[in-house]
């Protein structure tokens, strides 16, 4: 199931944003804002009371397990960290097998895997709500993390429909993530969406064929460039991404020479921007590398601490919008007759 199934006993997956439709996006950015104003009230509702997540990790991370975790307690749910080593999953277990035996013990199983087939094969199999935690192929949590903060800092006059978005950086098939994910958001949401890249590190025919399918039906425009100048002259919102890779080592230097300095996120080309033009990042950043510290820590010019702090709103809402449905709700007389028999059984056979 996509995440577009939500009928009465299906399972909704979150993992592919261009999956949704632009009012479920809308939808959950709703959600989320209500779950963030209840935080800043310190009153987040206990509505996934009882809910236990597994997390399974095969990369190491920051953002995603903190947020994730902490979103579950903040609900009144658990979250379980599984790393690898610690469970079987795809090496001495069949994927198929590990999906429907935790689906059997939790009320959903958030993934961050590095192979896009495996979130995909344990969505097939399993009985709850799978979330994408990011792959080599796209970072749904990430790109809803994302647009819900652009739509937080929209430019004075402008709709979250108006917007320009620019991703600068890396949009390789095999490598280019949130180039990808800012597309598929793009797509969702009917923007106008520019990738600059060089061209031996551009997006492929094929990601790019996805990405206009959607926005034929959305009203979504996507230009790909490598004229850095063109491409941020009226930009609302630059994001980029790193450049190096785990398992690209070998890369490296010729990386470095196709990017730098051109496609650095720096302020000459923040300043060829309109003045409102704001900077994100997913983090982690390799500091003077892809983003400076100049544009990162800028007061006014960057939301990279605010998009990261918007990780856990997001959380929350994607848990509370995929898992509150799926709750079972006893009424208080049910939970008091099985509390009653319960201890009565106990106590009348372990004195």
């Amino acid at each position: 199931m996509t995440a577009t199934a939500r009928t009465k006993g299906a399972v909704a997956h979150f993992l592919d944003t261009i999956d949704l439709s632009k009012q479920e996006m809308l939808d959950l950015f709703a959600t989320i804002r209500m779950l963030k104003e209840a935080d800043m009230q310190g009153a987040v509702p206990k509505i996934l009371e009882g809910a236990s997540l597994a997390m399974i990790f095969e990369e190491p991370s920051t953002r995603t397990r903190v947020s994730f975790e902490t979103a579950m307690t903040d609900l009144g749910g658990h979250a379980l960290y599984l790393k690898p080593g610690e469970i079987h999953f795809g090496s001495h277990e069949a994927i198929k097998d590990t999906a429907r035996v935790i689906s059997s013990m939790c009320h959903g199983i958030m993934l961050r895997a590095k192979e896009h087939e495996s979130v995909l094969a344990l969505a097939e199999h399993a009985t709850v709500p799978v979330f994408n935690a990011m792959t080599y192929y796209n970072h749904p949590t990430q790109g809803v993390c994302d647009f819900f903060t652009m739509s937080e800092h929209l430019p004075e006059g402008k709709a979250l429909d108006d917007i320009h978005v620019v991703f600068v950086g890396d949009s390789r098939e095999d490598t280019g993530i949130m180039s990808k994910e800012t597309g598929h958001m793009c797509a969702t949401l009917g923007l106008r969406y520019t990738v600059c890249s060089p061209e031996r590190y551009s997006m492929s025919e094929g990601e790019q064929a996805k990405i206009r399918a959607k926005m034929a039906e959305t009203g979504g425009s996507l230009t790909v460039t490598d004229d850095v100048d063109a491409a941020v002259g009226d930009a609302d919102f630059i994001v980029p991404d790193v450049w190096t890779y785990y398992g690209y080592e070998d890369e490296e230097a010729d990386r470095m020479a196709s990017f730098m300095p051109e496609f650095q996120l720096n302020m000459s080309m923040l300043e060829k921007a309109p003045a409102h033009c704001k900077a994100l990042h997913c983090l982690p950043a390799n500091r003077e590398v892809e983003i400076t510290s100049e544009v990162m820590d800028h007061p006014t010019r960057s939301l990279v601490f605010q998009e990261a702090e918007n990780r856990l709103h997001t959380q929350r809402g994607l848990l509370a919008w995929y898992l509150y449905p799926r709750m079972r709700e006893a009424d208080a007389r049910l939970k008091a007759y099985n509390e009653g028999r319960v201890r009565s059984f106990l106590d009348s056979h372990l004195k």
